[in-house]
């Protein structure tokens, strides 16, 4: 009879499979199930051709379980919704008090809290742990966001800190995020401010491109020498790869032949849900989403492209001459400014959520663990952190006195490729709505009192005075009408 394994997981797609792998990589024997059950011998098929891996595969739900140690440790990494409820009923009849379950998916947070309470009910432990980093990070070192019971925590961390990603000035890419859903909000979060990224990465090659008529090569030069500086970061890094791909299927490069048409998951939608229901300021991932949204409309795009051809944007563009070596500066500013100001939405969000739901979160352990491993990995994270080692209750990144610095410098770099893209009718609408946002949020007075005004006007909402304390009402109307008698 084999040994009992040290732990187990549930669904084999390519993260589980990849993080099966990775887990048994590190020494851990464990054991894999899936209801397909040929990707249950697909799995041990590759861990016997990758070093032999101590990884065994079962068939059927009950043997699955009962071959782990107690207590029992099942990591899940099925489809979120109805299909992780499925997995949880098909596996816990052979559970025991005690076990745990951890589900490694995109989790809608409050599913995650509702599943806690009602494993509680039966004796076992619960996390909803995010996992970052795509199929590379699962086997190689993702950046690991587990909340929930921290019980189930202690009982998996010493395999978490090894299956983590591994920074060397920084240590593992995993904490224990927080109580309830936590993890998974994180996770969320983290995706959001990912939209932010990629939507920023791609106005800068829209504006570099149409603008400034840089060439793939050219364009693959430019990322790659911003990925050595304080733009380093995963997200710049593929980018620099992708323009340097050519196509197999054809002539030129692979990025052209790429339809202009964005899929989502709806972790991006959650977030900017979630900032409208705590009242956060969040428009990078906002626009992110709403050029998601648009990139959807594609045969609409084409036949308005047919409407405005008449307008002379792309005569105007055609006739533009560009100091292309001072666009892409700027740009590399803009970008960078734009960026500072995309983590600071993106931290106000956990932080509001955590004040809301009592989790006590650490910001500037959250951007540690961001380090390594995950799709958002960059090398100004250890910046952020130190910012919230300085200060923990800093209100927002933007009035920390080195980013504040930073903006300062980039901020006329910035406001020039905002103003050439809005002149030759290119969309940025991440840039030019966090530029929105950072000179809102600079400004001691806006024009809201007038909103204000207006609202007390129709609706007699009344308003607070800046020269007395109190509420007060005015019948607007009426004074307006005797005035005009």
């Amino acid at each position: 009879m084999a040994p009992l394994t040290r732990i187990g997981l549930a669904g084999l797609a390519v993260m589980g499979q990849n993080l099966a792998l990775n887990i048994a990589e590190k020494g851990f024997h464990i054991s894999v199930y899936n209801r397909t059950t040929l990707k249950v011998d697909e799995t041990v098929e590759r861990a016997k051709q990758e070093g032999d891996l101590p990884l065994y595969g079962f068939h059927d739900p009950e043997s699955f379980v009962k071959s782990i140690q107690k207590p029992r440790v099942i990591i899940m990494l099925v489809k979120a919704g109805a299909p992780v409820d499925q997995t949880i009923k098909t596996l816990s009849i052979y559970m025991e008090k005690g076990d745990c379950v951890i589900d490694g998916g995109n989790e809608w947070y409050e599913n995650t809290e509702r599943r806690e309470k009602a494993m509680a009910v039966l004796g076992l432990l619960y996390l909803g742990m995010g996992v970052s980093g795509g199929e590379d990070g699962a086997r190689h070192g993702p950046s690991l966001m587990p909340g929930g019971s921290f019980k189930a925590y202690k009982h998996i961390e010493d395999i978490l800190l090894k299956v983590a990603a591994q920074v060397p000035d920084s240590g593992p890419c995993v904490t224990y995020i927080g109580k309830g859903g936590s993890g998974n909000f994180v996770k969320m979060v983290h995706n959001g401010i990912e939209y932010g990224d990629m939507q920023l990465i791609a106005e800068a090659y829209d504006v570099l491109k149409s603008v400034g008529k840089l060439t793939n090569e050219e364009l693959c030069q430019v990322f790659s020498d911003w990925n050595k500086g304080e733009l380093l970061r995963f997200l710049i890094e593929i980018t620099a790869d992708i323009f340097g791909i050519k196509d197999d299927k054809g002539e030129g490069y692979l990025v052209d032949k790429v339809l202009d048409k964005t899929g989502m998951k709806g972790t991006g939608k959650w977030t900017v849900q979630q900032a409208a229901e705590l009242s956060v300021a969040a428009p990078t991932i906002a626009s992110s989403l709403d050029g998601r949204f648009l990139s959807g409309l594609k045969e609409e795009r084409v036949e308005a492209s047919k409407v405005f051809k008449s307008s002379g944007i792309r005569d105007t563009l055609a006739d533009q001459v560009v100091d292309k070596e001072k666009l892409i500066h700027d740009v590399r500013q803009a970008l960078y400014a734009s960026k500072i100001c995309s983590y600071a939405q993106g931290m106000n969000l956990i932080r509001a959520k955590s004040a809301e739901k009592g989790w006590d979160l650490k910001l500037g352990e959250l951007t540690r663990i961001w380090k390594g491993g995950c799709i958002i990995r960059a090398v100004f994270l250890d910046r952020i952190k130190k910012a919230y080692d300085r200060n923990p209750n800093l209100p927002n990144l933007l009035v920390d006195p080195e980013f504040a610095n930073e903006i300062i410098e980039r901020q006329s770099a910035w406001r020039r490729v905002v103003s050439t893209a809005i002149n030759s009718g290119i969309s940025t609408p991440g840039m030019t709505s966090i530029l929105a946002y950072f000179d809102t949020y600079r400004r001691s007075k806006l024009p809201a009192n007038l909103v204000q005004a207006q609202r007390d006007y129709f609706g007699a909402h009344t308003y607070e005075r800046v020269d007395m304390d109190g509420s007060f009402h005015t019948e607007w109307f009426k004074i307006a009408k005797q005035s005009k008698i």
